[in-house]
């Protein structure tokens, strides 16, 4: 979001106006502007796809945008600084000079590829907003903690602000902003709406914390290779000496099955409000792929799922055995991270509200 602050400062430098700083900034507002949406896209495929930032990787996204805010810098330092700097404020000056029209076609180039990049980029996230966005199931225990509806706002907030900017833009200081307390107030409410964002992005976690595009992890591919070539061993040595095993699971799985049901039955690890399904891979000693696969396999559940089951279940012995407990206290003593997520569980299973889920235990534990 700095990026966006940067380029909103620029505008203000040019609405406000300030024309003896403007000029010098006309430069980097253009190197912001051409790369702010290719950042961001970059932000959204490391909450979905990409476990890092690689500078070998991403640095495609940015190679066109900084080709043109490139050459349109080069035309503004072969432009009589005077020429130019009048230009910036009046773009009908100067039409016979074939340096200022050369920056005039540039200048269309760099909008335009604003006005491109900013509709790529928003379809683009939310594509992988909607392919990604029940990988947060998977890995997170309270759901919550993926936060995909804060991405999705994020994208939107993203979209409306670049939009009322350019829209500022394209109309023009007088026809607009006719006082400078309109400008002030207005680029205040900009500022304070980029602040939100930048807030909002920061505390955003992986929406795919296990990343599908694993290059960069060859040594976790061959263990998971190894482990797959073992089970299918395993497997086919079991269906020829005792024919196959309740549930279709292998001996091997059986055994991690075992390890997490004791591992949620005995130690109730889903009391841990920040429980993940890494945790449970340390714990029992496999990786994610396998917890993930024999709690589909198994309770035809996904991870969040399945932890809230246990939560649900703690849950309705703690308010049976107090019912005067607050629903903090219930948050609290069930594993919930907050009301909303202890809410967001009950509708999930139950589709009743916190009070009518309450109601509905006191009455079948009276039956």
């Amino acid at each position: 979001m700095l990026i966006c602050g940067l380029c909103l400062f620029g505008q203000y430098l040019f609405f406000a106006p300030y024309p003896a700083i403007f000029p010098y900034w006309e430069p980097v507002l253009a190197y912001l502007g051409s790369i702010a949406f290719p950042v961001y896209y970059i932000y959204f495929r490391l909450l979905t796809v990409d476990d890092h930032f690689s500078f070998r990787v991403h640095f495609k996204y940015l190679v066109v945008p900084l080709l043109i805010a490139t050459v349109y810098t080069v035309g503004i330092l072969l432009t009589p600084f005077e020429q130019y700097k009048a230009w910036l404020y009046n773009e009908l000056l100067f039409p016979d000079s074939s340096q200022i029209q050369f920056l005039s076609v540039m200048r269309k180039v760099v909008k335009l590829t604003f006005v491109v990049l900013l509709v790529v980029t928003f379809v683009h996230n939310q594509k992988l907003l909607k392919k990604y966005a029940h990988k947060a199931e998977e890995y997170y225990a309270d759901m919550h903690d993926g936060k995909f509806v804060n991405a999705k706002l994020l994208n939107y907030l993203l979209l409306f602000i670049s939009i009322s900017a350019l829209v500022a833009h394209v109309l023009g200081r007088r026809l607009l902003l006719p006082s400078d307390l309109v400008i002030n107030v207005i680029w205040l409410i900009f500022a304070v709406s980029l602040y939100g964002i930048g807030y909002m992005g920061f505390t955003q976690k992986a929406i795919n914390p296990a990343y599908e595009l694993d290059d960069n992890n060859f040594d976790d591919q061959v263990n998971q290779f190894v482990e797959e070539v073992k089970c299918e061993v395993n497997k086919a040595a079991e269906s020829i000496s005792t024919g196959p095993c309740d549930d279709d699971l292998t001996v091997s799985q059986q055994q991690i099955l075992s390890k997490l049901v004791d591992a949620f039955e005995r130690d109730k690890l889903f009391l841990n409000s920040n429980l993940n399904i890494m945790d449970v891979v340390q714990l029992v000693g496999t990786n994610r792929t396998y917890i993930s696969a024999i709690i589909n396999k198994k309770f035809n559940q996904n991870f969040c799922a399945y932890v809230n089951g246990y939560r649900l279940s703690e849950l309705e012995r703690e308010y049976l055995s107090n019912p005067s407990l607050s629903n903090e206290q219930l948050v609290e003593k069930c594993g919930f991270g907050s009301f909303n997520s202890m809410k967001r569980a009950i509708a999930y299973r139950t589709n009743l509200s916190v009070v009518e889920w309450k109601k509905s235990v006191l009455k079948n534990a009276v039956v």
